[in-house]
C-alpha cells in the first residue's frame, strides 16, 4: 500500500462539542482514509450535523484535535481550508436572486483576488462543474425555479467548483424522490472514484448508505456505536441498540452488503418474522 493511500483525509481525536451546557458529542475519535466514501448514520439528535460543521471548520470543537490531510485545522487559513474542504449543506427553502451560473461561481471565492472578478479559469472550472453535475443547461435559471434534485446538484456543483480534496454533504438526498436520490449518490461515487475526492456524507437512509459507503460511522447520543465497513457495522444487534426499533438484516440481492428491513408493529409476532430470525439471526428475538 502506498503512502498516499495510507494518508488520512480526516483524523478526529477526542472531539467534544456542547450547546447550552448540553453535550452534542463527546470524545469522538475516528479516521477517514483519503479517497474514501465515508457515510455517517445514526438516529435524530445524535450530533451528525454538528459534527459536519466541526469537520468543515464552521464550528470549533471545545476539546480535542482535528487534522485535515495531516495538518491541524488551526494551521489552515480560512482561504486555504476552503480550497481543501467544501461543504454542501442540507437543502432548505431557497429564494436566492442568483442564477445557477452565479451560484456555482461562488465556489471560486477562495481563489479570487481582492477585486473578486471571475477570470477565464474560474469560468472554465464552473462550466466543468456544471457539466459534471448535469446542470449546465440550467445555467441562466434562478435557483428557486428548480426542482429539489436540481437544486441539490447545483449546490454540489458549487462545492466541486472549489476544487476540494474533501467534500462534506449533509443529507444530500433528504426530501428527494427515488430517482434523484440514486442520481445524487451515483454522482458522488463518480466524484470519489474518478477524481479521487474524499466524500464524507450524513445520511438517514441506511440502505442507500450501505450500497455506496466504503466505511460507515454509526453514532447515537454523540457517541460512536460502531465504525467500519457496512457488513461489520450493520448487524441486527448494533442497529437495534442504536435505533431502538424492530428490524431485520440480511444480504442485499445486489451484492455483498447488508439490507435492512423495518418491521411494522403488526408483524413483530408473525410466524414469518420468527422463521426469519431462526434461519438468519441465530435465534435472536425482535423486541
Amino acid at each position: 500500500m502506498s503512502e498516499e493511500k495510507k494518508q488520512a483525509a480526516i483524523e478526529a481525536m477526542n472531539l467534544s462539542y456542547s450547546y447550552h451546557d448540553n453535550d452534542v458529542f463527546k470524545d469522538l475519535s475516528f479516521t477517514v482514509p483519503k479517497g474514501d466514501f465515508f457515510i455517517i448514520i445514526g438516529p435524530n439528535g445524535s450530533g451528525k450535523t454538528t459534527l459536519m460543521k466541526v469537520l468543515s471548520g464552521i464550528e470549533k470543537p471545545e476539546k480535542g484535535n482535528l487534522h485535515i490531510l495531516g495538518k491541524a485545522i488551526e494551521r489552515y487559513s480560512r482561504r486555504s481550508l476552503a480550497q481543501t474542504v467544501a461543504m454542501a449543506p442540507q437543502m432548505t427553502t431557497v429564494d436566492f436572486p442568483f442564477t445557477v451560473r452565479e451560484i456555482v461561481l461562488m465556489g471560486r471565492s477562495p481563489y479570487k483576488g481582492l477585486l473578486g472578478f471571475d477570470d477565464q479559469t474560474d469560468i472554465r472550472i464552473a462550466k466543468q462543474a456544471m457539466a459534471f453535475t448535469e446542470v449546465e443547461h440550467l445555467a441562466e435559471r434562478k435557483l428557486g425555479q428548480l426542482s429539489g434534485g436540481e437544486q441539490q446538484r447545483v449546490l454540489i456543483a458549487r462545492a466541486i467548483c472549489q476544487e476540494p480534496q474533501i467534500i462534506l454533504l449533509d443529507e444530500p438526498t433528504a426530501s428527494l424522490d427515488l430517482a434523484h436520490q440514486v442520481r445524487v449518490m451515483d454522482l458522488m461515487e463518480q466524484l470519489q472514484k474518478e477524481k479521487g475526492v474524499t466524500v464524507i456524507m450524513v445520511s438517514h437512509d441506511i440502505n442507500l448508505a450501505c450500497m455506496y459507503a466504503q466505511s460507515l460511522l454509526l453514532i447515537k447520543n454523540g457517541q460512536i456505536v460502531s465504525i467500519g465497513p457496512p457488513d461489520q457495522v450493520l448487524n441486527y444487534e448494533t442497529l437495534e441498540h442504536a435505533y431502538g426499533c424492530a428490524l431485520l438484516v440480511d444480504q442485499s440481492p445486489l451484492g455483498d452488503f447488508p439490507r435492512i428491513t423495518l418491521v411494522p408493529k403488526r408483524f413483530i409476532k408473525s410466524s414469518l418474522v420468527n422463521s426469519y430470525l431462526q434461519n438468519k439471526c441465530s435465534g435472536s428475538e425482535i423486541r
